[in-house]
């Protein structure tokens, strides 16, 4: 399993070097759309023509059928194309340089008969500054996709495709890249810990898609039924909205549930009466724009009137208020929102302590994210708690990750899961929870209390014993690796000085 996943990376990997050489000058931000749209092309391509040679052949439940009858397809939640959008039809037209207005006409005829994908795909290949060899060099690439697999597995290759590509992008594009993408390793973590095999899963500032995508995941690798969970999520930017249409759509999840305003989730909120069993989010840190002053008597607030200025804590009480009576929310925050002595965010942060909502909160190591270097932590809200009645764990996770580069840092599986497993283990009460200094510790509201209603975990867990196994090697290792990258950044800028001053030396001589 483990070298067929390996497999499965390395032609990720390749897939993602041969599309980025073919990007020449584009920018990451406008590429991203141009590739991510193709490999959707292709997906929907390939489950149509699978169903088109059925319906053709017309043999057992398919005897009569029609192979260009709609109905057909609707019938098997497959989307039909027509002749001229067909994957085939654009390989044969690969060479042609109005490819980019074949592919455009592509997307505009497979919006008009699928009624779902109206305004989600996208429609740039015709633009100037997209050399046409290089679309069909894209083409011919995808092509190949999932050539050596079998027909059934084809999907999930190019899921796995799609949301690799889509990870990359971010990383393409750094800041900007985080306000569509929540790296995989903090999604991973989150679903591991909230555990939804089967309810409403909502997501109010859903992204490219990527809690829904990792839910079902976690759904099918634990013998759960997909069908099980239904997901509603909301996206205030439109672009953003498109890519998570077509990450869900490449997965087969139904995203009719999944709306896109531009007012966003505060000022027009689109399930305003959905109470989901989980609701699952990494909302904006810190947003100062976000229309307080619009919503000071909303039904919402019932821990109290968040600050204008700051919407971490609208933010809160936007989840808990979406939640069931016995229901639980799992969301990313800037670390700033355990500690704030701002008086409404205190009182509410209070009010909620008070109440026994709060059941766990995870502190972050840094360089998790591509957008920011806030600090940032996870919280858990359980309402109607079954165990652990007036405490709260507070797991302290800053050690952790493996960089990936100077700028980032991910959480390895193996973390991933002693941080899960810490947390459901305590929920037990079973006596397989235990608390280790300087990593977790189970506090309870009295203790909070006194620290005058501080969540910080470093507060609670202590400084950790030291280890007879101490492995001075391995820190040793793991430090010079840390310099080493540093030292490449440091002569990789001394590099573009000395060129730019070169250049400013040789404009003084031409003058």
């Amino acid at each position: 399993m483990a070298e067929k996943k390996q497999n499965i990376e390395s032609f990720e990997q390749s897939l993602w070097k041969a599309a980025d050489k073919l990007r020449k000058n584009i920018d990451a931000a406008e590429y991203k759309h141009v590739v991510l749209g193709l490999i959707f092309l292709r997906y929907i391509s390939e489950a149509f023509e699978d169903l088109y040679e059925k319906l053709k052949k017309g043999e057992g439940e398919y005897s009569g059928a029609d192979p260009e009858d709609k109905d057909e397809y609707l019938a098997e939640n497959v989307f039909y194309i027509p002749p001229e959008a067909r994957w085939s039809h654009l390989k044969a037209q690969a060479k042609d340089p109005e490819i980019g207005k074949v592919i455009d006409r592509a997307m505009e005829l497979i919006e008009k008969e699928n009624s779902s994908l109206k305004g989600v795909l996208p429609k740039v290949y015709a633009r100037g500054n997209i050399d046409p060899i290089n679309l069909g060099g894209l083409i011919d690439l995808f092509s190949n996709i999932a050539i050596n697999e079998a027909k059934e597995k084809t999907s999930d290759i190019l899921g796995h495709v799609f949301e690799y590509f889509l990870g990359e992008f971010a990383l393409a594009e750094g800041k900007k890249g985080g306000q569509f993408y929540t790296p995989r390793s903090v999604v991973e973590l989150l679903v591991e810990m909230l555990e939804p095999y089967r309810g409403r899963v909502f997501d109010p500032c859903c992204g490219s898609g990527g809690m829904f995508v990792q839910s079902e995941k976690f759904v099918k690798e634990h013998q759960g039924k997909i069908n099980d969970i239904s997901i509603y999520g909301q996206e205030s930017n439109q672009t953003t909205w498109r890519l998570c249409k077509m990450n869900l759509a490449i997965r087969g999840i139904d995203s009719t549930q999944v709306k896109w305003n531009p007012e966003g989730s505060f000022l027009n909120d689109a399930h305003k009466d959905l109470k989901a069993d989980f609701v699952i989010a990494n909302p904006p840190f810190n947003d100062s724009d976000w229309s307080g002053e619009l919503l000071r008597a909303d039904v919402r607030w019932k821990y109290g009137i968040p600050t204008p200025g700051n919407a971490n804590y609208a933010w809160i009480q936007h989840f808990a208020f979406h939640i069931t009576p016995h229901g639980k929310a799992g969301f990313v925050l800037a670390k700033g929102a355990l500690t704030t002595k701002q008086t409404a965010e205190y009182e509410i942060r209070k009010n909620m302590i008070e109440d026994d909502i709060i059941d766990c909160i995870v502190n972050l190591p840094a360089k998790l994210f591509l957008n920011t270097q806030i600090p940032a932590c996870l919280w858990f809200i359980r309402k109607n708690k079954t165990t652990r009645k007036g405490q709260i764990l507070f797991i302290d996770a800053r050690d952790m990750g493996q960089l990936i580069n100077r700028r980032n840092r991910v959480l390895t599986p193996e973390e991933i899961r002693k941080i899960a497993d810490t947390y459901h283990n305590w929920q037990k009460e079973d006596g397989s929870y235990e608390d280790i200094k300087g990593f977790c510790k189970s506090a309870t509201i009295e203790e909070v209390r006194n620290l005058d209603y501080v969540l910080t975990p470093g507060r609670y867990v202590g400084l950790p014993d030291e280890e007879d196994d101490f492995d001075f090697e391995e820190i040793f290792t793991k430090l010079k690796a840390e310099f080493l990258e540093q030292l490449k950044e440091e002569e990789r800028l001394n590099k573009l000085i000395l060129e730019s001053l070169e250049k400013i030396e040789m404009r003084k001589g031409e003058g």
